[in-house]
């Protein structure tokens, strides 16, 4: 009986040695540290703040014009004839729809600034990218992963962090 789970337990233990995947090719990267440390991503978020900025304080006269137009037109109200009641309130709803439109130019999903953040940011994650491949394929990796972006990874040896690999790779300090 001892002997049956001795030859079990040696079978299985094989087994699963001989499936196993060698610890080499997996490695992990901080693409926060990364990014951090990357001038150019800098100078793009920068830029990209500063339309952001922009484009904010454009929508936000907007709304005052619309909340201005609303506030003069309640205090008014009493005094106009109807024709101009429907006039002033078409008025104030198209100012609204203005603002509305504006704000989906600009912020909308495909607006303005993702399209400037597609332009700005993409070449710089695809130069990580090729970086990251570049990478994979010296050291023979097989899965890289973001550590940043995992919240479920609970320990990690240093030994498996190439983030600094890659930013060599990047040219960055």
């Amino acid at each position: 009986m001892k002997r049956t789970i001795i030859i079990v337990f040696a079978a299985m233990l094989s087994f699963g040695t001989a499936f196993a995947k060698d610890p080499t090719t997996v490695a992990y990267v901080d693409m926060s540290y990364i990014l951090k440390n990357l001038p150019q991503y800098e100078s793009a978020t920068e830029q990209l703040n500063l339309i952001s900025k922009r484009w904010q304080k454009e929508v936000d006269a907007a709304e005052q014009q619309a909340q201005l137009l609303a506030t003069n037109y309640r205090t008014e109200q009493i005094f106009l004839s109807d024709e101009m009641r429907r006039k002033r309130e078409e008025e104030i709803v198209t100012k609204e729809n203005e603002v509305l439109e504006l704000k989906r130019k600009y912020f909308g999903a495909e607006g303005e600034l993702y399209k400037k953040r597609e332009a700005l940011i993409k070449p710089i994650q695809d130069e990580i990218y090729a970086a990251l491949q570049e990478l994979a394929n010296e050291k023979r990796l097989e899965v890289i992963k973001d550590r940043s972006a995992d919240p479920s990874l609970l320990y990690m040896s240093s030994k498996l962090d190439i983030s600094d690999q890659v930013l060599q790779k990047l040219g960055a300090k």
